[in-house]
């Protein structure tokens, strides 16, 4: 069975790495670049429009920067993910857009195969984080952490599979419920943990030892 097509649009104000990331996507049948943009107002006009699945979005851009485009994104199209990709990867910038409704954040270092494979872990509804940031996020962190005793055993377990990047359905079909009960799980998980998405409550829970971190190169 052929995996669904997934429609993207690149949001950069450099043409070079808006053509190069292009050409990177367009080499993969279940990617597509219906769009570009070289600032966040022509971003947002393009979304409306195009109504893509995954926006590949620098931060630093003329006018609007990513995070506000992200924030509005997020607070406009939910369905829409937003997955950062920039040259600045100061812990600012990674809090700010995680906190703005971002999916995943990447270096624009990050090899080809990589970037394929984080599109489709985002379109899927998984969270990324580029090798490196999710650390320096638990060393920031100045946040109050929950208690441990907040979460149900039903809950760790669904975290546990998010943190593994498991997808939704994955989820579900792992533990042997429905997929609207794994996004009440996430519901309630956020809302014990006092965050608003998957990869801050991810980086929350390894920093209240809740989860182990793995391996980071």
């Amino acid at each position: 069975m052929q995996a669904p097509v997934i429609r993207v649009v690149v949001v950069d104000d450099h043409a070079l790495h808006r053509d190069g990331t292009r050409q990177i996507l367009q080499a993969h049948p279940d990617l597509q670049v219906v769009g570009d943009a070289d600032s966040g107002e022509v971003a947002l006009a393009l979304v409306n429009q195009l109504r893509p699945d995954v926006v590949l979005l620098d931060i630093r851009l003329p006018g609007m920067n990513g995070i506000e485009v992200t924030r509005r994104l997020t607070r406009d199209h939910p369905e829409v993910r937003v997955l950062m990709v920039s040259a600045y990867d100061e812990d600012e910038y990674v809090r700010g857009a995680m906190e703005a409704g971002a999916a995943g954040y990447l270096r624009k270092t990050v090899p080809g195969k990589e970037l394929v494979q984080a599109v489709r872990a985002v379109a899927g509804g998984a969270s990324v984080l580029q090798s490196g940031l999710t650390a320096r996020l638990l060393i920031s962190s100045r946040q109050p952490e929950r208690s441990a005793a907040d979460l149900t055993e039903r809950e760790l377990s669904v975290l546990g599979l998010l943190a593994a990047g498991l997808h939704n359905r994955e989820v579900a079909a792992r533990l042997g419920i429905s997929t609207r009960t794994v996004d009440r799980h996430c519901d309630k998980i956020y809302a014990k943990l006092g965050v608003s998405s998957r990869t801050e409550a991810v980086v929350r829970a390894i920093s209240a030892k809740l989860l182990i971190v793995a391996d980071e190169r």
